[in-house]
């Protein structure tokens, strides 16, 4: 192979990225564009359908290609291609493809997008279930909220989601983790070597000076993609027990919420009378957030770090969450805002950050700060490369560290090849004719 050839990266896929419509797509085009920006040549591909959100891959010069599940077609496809790195899209994608890479361009350096620990966030949504058929009232969630690292550790360690997702992590030769905390919990926890960990959080360009003033504000707003469950979750919190409390302090105050894919149960809830908008997907989430005197993320589960609340930073606008939304996005840095463990603690921080602003503008100022200090792409997307470059330049002996990756992948490429092999001949057979 030729030293001149540019470095190229195949990446695959769980979605198509639509980064207007979710913060992992964001995050997914930073990226890219922290590739672009080395000059490398990048390929897309996935095998699930178009998005109607879709970024335009094609406009930044990115090929794009569909691919299919249990098809040895891809096998031509890579091999022809012969990226040097490969990035999977959340593990799933791993645990179809990483076979398939491994034996058709074993030197390509094998990188994991983990975007959140999905393990995680599922350990907790079930916690939250048992929460909530143990203490039907929904106001006061401190207990669940704050676990110990080793109570969470159990909490998800005999799941197999967990086990699955883990698997694909020790498998990969880099992984992508967008927060410190997953971070310090694979690592303290599961065992998983930082060697095999890079932090890489969502990223901003630069950081605004000037923001629409405090008074040229108005009403609360809300915005995340309803098919997260997260998202879904806190609206209907937010409906029962949040907005509630904060309208009977400010009976004139609205509640704006968007978000993408929105469905019927959540255009139920539209009900002007109480000052509650759904109002579908935001064309400019920027500019509504922009608008708005206060975000509201009250997540009462989840994972990973909060691009609506990073969004909220890029625009000045304060926020009020729990200790979940802010999990893992602020270090021992102030808030840009409250963070709060009850339906009732949250109405009254928001109502105080809606009417004080001086309180208002500190807590501007504490996202201002925030941003600059942890979240600027010029710091990560060099460190990035940086890091991908290194664990290139010695990654014979990155593997050879990383015994129990080789061996979960010996024994996991094989049943998946044969399982894969197995579907496609099903799927390829033709039936019997009498």
């Amino acid at each position: 192979m030729s030293l001149s050839r540019p470095t190229h990266v195949l990446i695959i896929g769980y979605v198509w990225p639509e980064p207007r419509s979710s913060a992992a797509g964001g995050h997914m085009m930073q990226i890219i564009e922290s590739f672009l920006q080395e000059g490398w040549h990048l390929t897309f591909s996935s095998p699930a359908g178009i998005g109607e959100h879709k970024a335009d891959l094609a406009a930044l010069g990115i090929a794009e290609v569909a691919i299919e599940l249990n098809n040895s077609s891809f096998d031509a496809f890579i091999s022809e291609l012969a990226p040097d790195i490969v990035l999977f899209d959340r593990f799933m994608m791993e645990e179809q493809f990483g076979w398939r890479v491994e034996k058709h361009c074993p030197n390509a350096l094998r990188v994991l997008e983990t975007s959140d620990l999905q393990s995680l966030r599922d350990a907790r949504h079930l916690q939250l279930k048992a929460h909530l058929k143990d203490h039907p009232e929904q106001d006061d969630f401190s207990r669940l909220f704050a676990p110990s690292p080793v109570q969470t550790f159990e909490h998800m360690a005999d799941a197999d989601l967990a086990q699955r997702e883990i698997a694909a992590i020790y498998r990969s030769d880099l992984n992508l983790m967008i927060s410190e905390y997953e971070i310090d919990l694979l690592v303290e926890q599961f065992h998983v070597p930082a060697a095999l960990l890079h932090w890489c959080p969502l990223m901003v360009d630069k950081v605004p000076s000037e923001f629409v003033p405090f008074e040229q504000r108005q009403h609360f707003l809300s915005i995340g993609n309803f098919r997260h469950a997260p998202n879904w979750d806190a609206v209907l919190w937010m409906k029962t027990q949040v907005w509630p409390l904060i309208r009977q302090q400010l009976p004139d105050a609205q509640l704006h919420i968007y978000g993408a894919y929105t469905p019927p149960k959540a255009t139920a809830l539209h009900n002007p009378k109480q000052g509650f908008h759904v109002l579908n997907w935001a064309e400019d989430a920027l500019a509504v957030m922009s608008n708005a005197r206060i975000c509201l993320a009250p997540l009462r589960f989840g994972a990973g770090i909060k691009g609506k609340i990073a969004d909220a930073m890029l625009c000045g606008t304060p926020n009020v969450t729990t200790p979940i939304g802010a999990e893992g996005m602020h270090g021992d840095m102030p808030w840009a805002g409250a963070i709060e463990q009850s339906a009732s603690a949250i109405a009254a921080a928001a109502v105080e950050l809606y009417q004080n602003p001086q309180a208002w503008q500190n807590a501007q100022q504490n996202g201002q700060a925030l941003l600059q200090a942890r979240y600027l792409q010029s710091d990560h997307g060099p460190a990035l490369v940086q890091r991908i470059n290194a664990c290139r330049a010695g990654l014979e002996q990155h593997r050879r560290n990383n015994f129990t990756g080789a061996m979960l992948r010996h024994h996991q490429h094989k049943s998946t090849q044969y399982m894969s092999q197995w579907i496609e001949a099903k799927n390829s057979a033709r039936p019997l004719t009498s």
